[in-house]
């Protein structure tokens, strides 16, 4: 499986962006798919995660009723909207893809796209 986010940039606070993850390969094998983010100097932190088999998202509290996560099955593509940005929401955002295997979830991941918030 393989990840290709976009949509990253510079914004100010109170702006909006919406990133976008298409994935390629062996979709039909992922189970479920999310955004992450990593700030410097933090580890990468859960933001929003949605199942591919039904059942509805999670959200981190820290992005609840701002951010939403979104997928279209058709362009195999997963989105973030992101709206009423804080420059605390700067970080590199990465999209996951997850399967479910003997012994855990085994992991994909995007090359990460930047997000500013400027103040």
């Amino acid at each position: 499986v393989q990840l290709v986010e976009s949509g990253g940039g510079l914004v100010q606070a109170g702006g909006s962006l919406r990133l976008s993850c298409v994935a390629s390969g062996s979709t039909f094998s992922i189970n479920g798919m999310g955004w992450y983010r990593q700030a410097p100097g933090k580890q990468r932190e859960l933001v929003a995660a949605i199942p591919l088999g039904g059942g509805s998202a999670n959200y981190a509290d820290s992005v609840k009723g701002r951010f939403t996560i979104s997928r279209d099955n058709v362009k195999n593509t997963l989105y973030l909207q992101m709206n009423s940005l804080k420059p605390e929401d700067t970080a590199v955002y990465y999209c996951n893809a997850f399967r479910i295997v003997a012994g855990g979830p085994y992991h994909y991941w995007g090359q990460g796209t930047q997000v500013t918030v400027s103040s």
